[in-house]
C-alpha cells in the first residue's frame, strides 16, 4: 500500500473520510471475492502438496523402510532430512537478500513465509503460481510487485547458474581424466561472481520485454555477491542429504561426496527447466541416475534417487510448516502510528 494512501486515511479522522466513505478498517478488509479466491488457492496448494507427499510415499516407502532397517539407518535418514531443510533455509536467505536490497525492512519471518509458500507451490504444474504467490504475499507486507518479480527472476538466475556450476563436481567421477575440458566453465562461474552485474542486466532486460518497470532489478553488487554466496552454500548443504542416503546404501563415502553434491545440484536445475512438470518429476531423477551410477550399482542408485525424492518432499513440507508457525508467532505487522497534523496539540 502506498504512503499517499496511508496519509489520506490518517488525515480523514477516526470516523472515516470527510466525504462519508467507509472507515479505514472496512476499506482494509478484503472483499468476499478476495477471501474466496484466497481460500480456493490455499485448498489447491494443500491438495497438490498432499498429492506430492502421497506419491512420494507410495514410490519410496519400501526403499525407505529397508534403509531405515540398516545399521545407523534411522540416524542417517534424519540427517538427510535436516540437511535438505538447512539447504532450503540457506536458499531462502539467498533470495531474501535480493528482496530487502531495495530498502525494505520486511521481517525475516514474513519473508520466510513467502519463500516457503513459493517452494510448495511448485507441486502445482507451471512456475507462474510461485510468482503470483510471491506478488500477492509481498504486497501484504508492503513490498511492491515489481520488486517481488525482480527478486524472483534474480533468484532463479542465480540459483540455476550456481547449481550448474556446482554440477561440475560430478565431472571427475563421470568423465575421469577428460574432466579438464570443463575448466573454462569453472572460470566462467568465477567471472560471474567477480562481476555479478550481468545478472541484474539480464533480469532487467526480461522485465522490459514483459513491459514491467526494470528499475527493481538494479540490485547492488554486494547484494548479488551475498546472494550468490548463500546459493552456493545452499547447494553444498542440501546435497549432503543425498550423500547420507547413498552411504547408507553402500556407496564409498569419499568418492560419492562430490558426486552427490554436484549431481543433486545439476538434477535440480534440470527439474527447474522442466517447468511443466510438478517439481520437475521425472526429469530430475533421470539426470541424477547418471552420476550416481558411476559410484554405485544402478539398482542401488535407483533406490537412492527415489528415496531422495521422498526426503526432499518431506523436508520441504516440514520447513514450510515451521516457517508458517514462525510467521504466526511473530504476529501481524505493527500498525504505524498516525502522523500528527501541523499545529495539532
Amino acid at each position: 500500500m502506498s504512503a499517499g494512501v496511508d496519509q489520506e486515511r490518517e488525515t480523514a479522522g477516526p470516523g472515516g473520510a470527510e466525504d462519508g466513505s467507509e472507515p479505514p478498517e472496512a476499506a482494509a478488509r478484503p472483499s468476499r471475492r478476495a477471501r474466496l479466491l484466497r481460500t480456493a488457492a490455499a485448498l489447491v496448494l494443500i491438495a497438490a502438496t498432499a498429492f506430492a507427499v502421497g506419491g512420494s510415499l507410495r514410490g519410496a516407502g519400501t526403499e525407505m523402510a529397508e534403509a531405515a532397517g540398516r545399521p545407523g539407518g534411522v540416524l542417517l535418514l534424519i540427517a538427510a532430512l535436516l540437511a535438505n531443510a538447512a539447504g532450503l533455509v540457506l536458499s531462502m536467505l539467498s533470495w531474501r537478500v535480493l528482496v530487502v536490497d531495495g530498502g525494505s525492512t520486511a521481517r525475516t519471518s514474513d519473508t520466510a513465509r513467502i519463500f516457503f509458500i513459493g517452494v510448495i507451490s511448485k507441486f502445482v504444474p507451471g512456475r507462474i503460481w510461485g510468482v503470483l504467490a510471491h506478488i500477492q504475499l509481498g504486497k501484504a507486507i508492503g513490498i511492491a510487485p515489481e520488486r517481488m518479480i525482480a527478486a524472483f527472476g534474480l533468484g532463479l538466475v542465480i540459483g540455476m547458474t550456481t547449481g550448474a556450476a556446482a554440477g561440475l563436481l560430478v565431472a571427475p567421477a563421470v568423465f575421469g581424466a577428460g574432466a579438464w575440458v570443463f575448466a573454462p566453465l569453472v572460470l566462467l562461474a568465477a567471472a560471474a561472481v567477480a562481476r555479478p552485474g550481468w545478472v541484474g542486466r539480464l533480469v532487467a532486460r526480461t522485465m522490459r520485454l514483459a513491459r514491467r518497470p526494470a528499475g527493481a532489478a538494479d540490485s547492488s553488487p554486494r547484494a548479488l555477491r551475498l546472494s550468490i554466496g548463500w546459493a552456493c552454500a545452499s547447494w553444498a548443504v542440501s546435497g549432503l542429504h543425498l550423500w547420507a542416503i547413498v552411504v547408507l546404501l553402500g556407496a564409498p563415502p569419499l568418492l560419492s561426496l562430490p558426486v552427490c553434491v554436484g549431481g543433486f545440484a545439476l538434477a535440480t536445475v534440470a527439474g527447474s527447466l522442466a517447468f511443466v512438470l510438478p517439481d520437475g518429476w521425472g526429469a530430475r531423477e533421470l539426470v541424477l541416475l547418471a552420476p550416481l551410477g558411476a559410484v554405485m550399482p544402478l539398482s542401488a542408485a535407483t533406490a537412492a534417487v527415489i528415496a531422495s525424492r521422498l526426503v526432499c518432499v518431506l523436508s520441504e513440507v516440514a520447513a514450510t510448516g515451521a516457517a508458517l508457525a514462525w510467521a504466526r508467532a511473530a504476529g501481524p505487522l505493527p500498525t504505524p502510528r498516525p502522523a500528527l497534523q501541523e499545529g495539532a496539540a
